[in-house]
């Protein structure tokens, strides 16, 4: 029995393992993906805009060539920081449930707990922090044509769009940076946006950053970049999209590739399973939790990461800090 199962490896989960590491807690990391799988996920070559500061678990840790990392290189440093520090972490394996180990009536604090279930094995841990991420959970439009092949939910790379028809649907940062990267490496690019998400400089409204936004800017100048004030999208057919524009005209362009990236959710099912209570934050439903010790109104079952209000990765890494901090002698097994 584990002192402490973390699902996910990303920088919430890696700092928690590594904490509770130091603190002498029996830790094991359940990763559905690769170590830092979000970080993966980000198109290949990205410059991450964070300061070193806001990536590192130790300062001075992160080197990177420039003054910002790319993708690379912060992946690097997250696989490398697991492998050094020998954290306990299993990837590739998915958690299917979670459940607590006898009904709540039945417990003294001995015996409570929690049994986790892959495919293949079964754990038991006296505590749980969900760390998932919710890049697995993308939005989508719900208009007919979207589950056609030459359409993505996420963007990696630009170069097998070269010279090709280009639409990305987005309002955030990363509609921004696809419709930059491939705008500067000779896609024919659209950027369908509602016109509040492009005039929006409220970072709070999840607006494309002023990093990204500049060089948007300056490509619809080169005549490289095309934005479409978006209404609403109708349909997606090969070869062609159609458009309802902000006033309301129908447009339908010529078209070899659809990205829509419009957010994502988490998948809060485990929890809910488990009895934690969600609520609106700033992003959609998150678990409620005590911002101090990021436990929830389950006992023993913690948070942190993506679906929490703690959405960047400086504060992901905050809380997994924070929850081995936290973690009351009383919630963990007796020795």
């Amino acid at each position: 029995m584990y002192d402490l199962i973390i699902i996910g490896a990303g920088p919430a989960g890696i700092s928690a393992a590594y904490h509770a590491k130091q603190a002498g807690l029996d830790c094991l990391v359940i990763e559905k993906g690769l170590i830092g799988n979000t970080i993966y996920n980000y198109p290949v070559g990205l410059t991450v805009f964070s300061t070193t500061n806001e990536l590192e678990f130790n300062d001075g840790d992160l080197k990177p060539a420039r003054e910002k990392p790319t993708r690379e290189e912060l992946l690097s440093y997250y696989v490398r920081f697991v492998l050094d520090n020998e954290l306990n972490v299993l990837t590739e394996t998915a958690v299917l449930r979670v459940e607590k180990k006898i009904p709540a009536k039945m417990q003294s604090r001995k015996e409570e707990g929690f049994k986790v279930y892959t495919e293949t094995e079964e754990f038991e841990a006296a505590n749980i922090l969900f760390a998932i991420g919710a890049m697995d959970y993308p939005r989508k439009l719900n208009v007919p044509g979207e589950d056609l092949p030459h359409v993505y939910d996420h963007f990696r790379e630009t170069y097998p769009w070269v010279k090709k028809k280009a639409l990305i649907v987005g309002g955030g940062n990363s509609a921004g940076e696809a419709a930059l990267f491939l705008a500067q490496e000779g896609a024919e690019t659209t950027l369908a946006i509602f016109r509040e998400n492009w005039e929006s400089t409220d970072p709070k409204q999840g607006c494309i950053k002023y990093w990204v936004k500049q060089p948007l800017e300056a490509e619809l100048n080169e005549h490289c970049l095309n934005l479409f004030f978006l209404g609403k999208v109708i349909e997606i057919r090969e070869g062609e999209v159609e458009l309802e524009s902000e006033k309301g005209d129908r447009v339908v362009l010529a078209n070899d590739v659809v990205f829509v990236l419009i957010g994502s959710d988490a998948d809060l099912s485990m929890m809910k399973g488990l009895g934690v209570e969600t609520e609106n934050g700033k992003a959609g439903e998150v678990p409620v939790y005590d911002p101090e010790t990021f436990e929830t109104n389950v006992p023993g079952v913690y948070v942190a990461g993506h679906f929490t209000n703690q959405r960047h990765i400086k504060g992901a890494i905050d809380a997994g800090q924070a929850v081995i901090r936290n973690l009351p002698a009383k919630h963990v097994k007796e020795r």
